[in-house]
Order: C-alpha cells, then sequence, then structure tokens
C-alpha cells in the first residue's frame, strides 16, 4: 500500500485514522441510544469495516526496517530460505517452523498478511464472543490499545502469541482446548510464561481484594528494591529465555531508559480502576470477568517490579492486551448506569487519547 500512502506517513496515517473512527463513535455515541436498530447497525458495519481495512493496511504494509523494525529481519529470513541457506532455530520453534514453513511456499508480503490475519482474528473473535451484539466496541478499545500498532508491525511474534492467548481464553468453558491454545502460544513466543502463569496463580486465589493488593504492593516494593528484581529473575533460570533477552531489547524511542515510568503506571492503572470499580462498587460477581482482571493485575505488578529495566515495555504488554476486554466487559454486559452508551463512547475516547497523544510527542 505503498503507493497509495508514503512510507515515511504509514504510521501517522493509522493514528490519525483511528482518531477520526473514535470521534465518529463518540459523537454516534452521544446522539443516539445503543440498543436502538440503527446503532446496532452501525456497530455491525463499523466492526466489519475496520477488522478488514485495518488488517489489509497492517499485513500489506512495505517491508522496512527504519519504520517496522523487526519487520527486516523477518524478511532476510525469508531471502536466506529462498537462496537455499540453513537457518538454525534454537528458541520459539513453533514460529521460527511456521515462518521457515511460510518462506518455502510463499512471498514474504504474503507471510506478514497471514501474520496479522492470526494478530488480528482473536481480538475480533473474542470480542464476538464475549459480547455478541456489541463487540465493535471491545475490538475498537483494542485497536486503539497503546502497543496494538507496534506488536502488529514490529514485535510481531509476541503479538500473535498475546493474539493467542486471548483465543484461549475464548474457550475460556473447554478447559483442555484453552490449556492447548495457550501452550501453542508460549512455543509462538517464551514470554507468554508470565500470563499463563498469572492465569494459574489468579485461578488459585478466588479473592479480588488479594490482586489488588498485589499490584498496591508492586509499586513500593519496585521503589525500594530499584534493580534487585530484574537481578532475581535472571537468576531463577530464564538466563537464556527471551523473557530476560527484553532487558536489553531495542523498541521505539519513548521506551528509553528513565527510571520509573509514573506515567505508564498511570496508564496500566486504567484497567485497575475499572476491575476495582465494577467489581468492587458495581458488585459484578463475573468468575470470568475477576480471573481476567486477576490475570491482568498479576502480569502487571510483574512488570512493575522489573519497571526500571531497558524497555520494559516489552514486559508491560504481557499485561497491556487484556486492558480492553478489562475495561469493556462489564460495560458491555450489564446495566450500570443510565445513559450507559454515552459513557462507554467517553471511555473509549479518553483510552485512546492517551495512545495519540504518545504517538504525536514521539512524532513531533
Amino acid at each position: 500500500m505503498d503507493w497509495l500512502i508514503p512510507l515515511s506517513s504509514y504510521t501517522s496515517f493509522y493514528y490519525h485514522f483511528l482518531f477520526v473512527v473514535v470521534v465518529i463513535t463518540l459523537f454516534y455515541g452521544l446522539t443516539y441510544d445503543l440498543y436502538a436498530l440503527l446503532s446496532r447497525m452501525f456497530a455491525q458495519f463499523m466492526g466489519w469495516f475496520l477488522f478488514v481495512i485495518i488488517t489489509l493496511y497492517m499485513g500489506l504494509r512495505p517491508v522496512s526496517a527504519k519504520y517496522f523494525g523487526d519487520m527486516e529481519s523477518y524478511n532476510q529470513v525469508f531471502i536466506k530460505v529462498q537462496r537455499g541457506e540453513q537457518i538454525i532455530i534454537t528458541k520459539d520453534y513453533l514460529f521460527n517452523y511456521f515462518t521457515l514453513y511460510c518462506a518455502r511456499i510463499m512471498s514474504s508480503q504474503m507471510f506478514f498478511l497471514i501474520v496479522d490475519v492470526i494478530y488480528i482474528l482473536p481480538m475480533f473473535l473474542f470480542s464476538r464472543k464475549y459480547s455478541p451484539v456489541y463487540w465493535y466496541y471491545v475490538f475498537l478499545l483494542f485497536l486503539t490499545s497503546f502497543s496494538f500498532w507496534t506488536y502488529g508491525t514490529n514485535g510481531i511474534r509476541n503479538g500473535i502469541a498475546t493474539s493467542l492467548f486471548l483465543l484461549a481464553l475464548v474457550f475460556y468453558e473447554r478447559k483442555l482446548l484453552m490449556y492447548g491454545i495457550m501452550f501453542l502460544a508460549m512455543g509462538f513466543h517464551n514470554s507468554l510464561m508470565i500470563p499463563i502463569a498469572a492465569y494459574f496463580v489468579a485461578a488459585q486465589w478466588k479473592n479480588p481484594k488479594i490482586y489488588l493488593y498485589v499490584w498496591l504492593s508492586a509499586i513500593p516494593l519496585s521503589l525500594l528494591f530499584s534493580g534487585q528484581w530484574e537481578i532475581l529473575f535472571s537468576s531463577l533460570g530464564f538466563e537464556d529465555e527471551r523473557v530476560t533477552g527484553y532487558l536489553g531489547g531495542q523498541e521505539r524511542a519513548e521506551f528509553r531508559y528513565d527510571g520509573f515510568r509514573w506515567d505508564f503506571v498511570f496508564y496500566s492503572g486504567f484497567a485497575i480502576f475499572a476491575g476495582w470499580y465494577f467489581i468492587f462498587k458495581k458488585k459484578i460477581q463475573d468468575k470470568f470477568y475477576i480471573h481476567l482482571w486477576g490475570i491482568y493485575v498479576v502480569a502487571n505488578a510483574f512488570w512493575i517490579l522489573v519497571i526500571r529495566a531497558n524497555f520494559s515495555n516489552r514486559f508491560a504488554y504481557l499485561s497491556w492486551f487484556l486492558m480492553a476486554p478489562v475495561i469493556a466487559y462489564p460495560m458491555l454486559k450489564y446495566k450500570l448506569w443510565p445513559d450507559q452508551h454515552k459513557i462507554l463512547t467517553i471511555v473509549i475516547f479518553i483510552y485512546y487519547l492517551f495512545t495519540y497523544l504518545v504517538f504525536l510527542r514521539v512524532a513531533a
């Protein structure tokens, strides 16, 4: 699609386009009732439209190391395989063997399109599973999440792995299938051991107050024992795994090592506050939602402990990918306030505004 949009403007166009979509959704929510037939038609149309357009736009992006980071390294794998060179695989076996297989039967452009279908489709399926009628609003929150674009264009194996975790949660009632998909997710990226571990921890600690105490405790523990948590977790046998490899990886400029990132703790707090409000204030006793919130809280608390690590956004994403359903799920399943549709669209606008302002700051 570089013949339509210059490569230098490719990412910018996405963020500006999505801002327009969010503003249209806000206007529509403030004007029309959510439960009207016209609103349902609007949601269905916008959901399918965004699913197709964003998948094609992201998947058909031009190959560029300058603008899309790791994309060029994957493209080099294709070139080597097509030349008949031997590729040695030492980790993330499922993803790497999948890449090698694709390199033998298709172009790299088709590979990146398939990758982004795998990345976005679980978000689409998750949204439709837990909000069959108004799934557009959950899906829109996924698309407007802070790291959505980054992990669909740069850290793509991490993005696929977290999306497979979402797909596993679609089969929450079918445990064996869910565990199998989680295992596949970890085969695509070893870092998924963290949200998977958080899943089992949250399954054992069923009292949501514990989750809140864990997260609140993580902040002073991180401040008091600066740098010690990275050493501790590295000593637990993860030294050769990608989990600790994150501590020195390369990523976008806004994630440079800057000490304790209160701004991103604040961003993480959106989902913490949402869970606290829905569970403790609105008394929602939804087993799946409480468990989902618990997974997010435990995984995010882990990130806070290692927040000073260079480019610790890679740990942060292991919880951030769950923010959209944590925030949206109760608002689309339960009647909580008068004019709930208006509040929902305002929340979506504010949620994306953080992402959009960070983008504008970095792009300036």
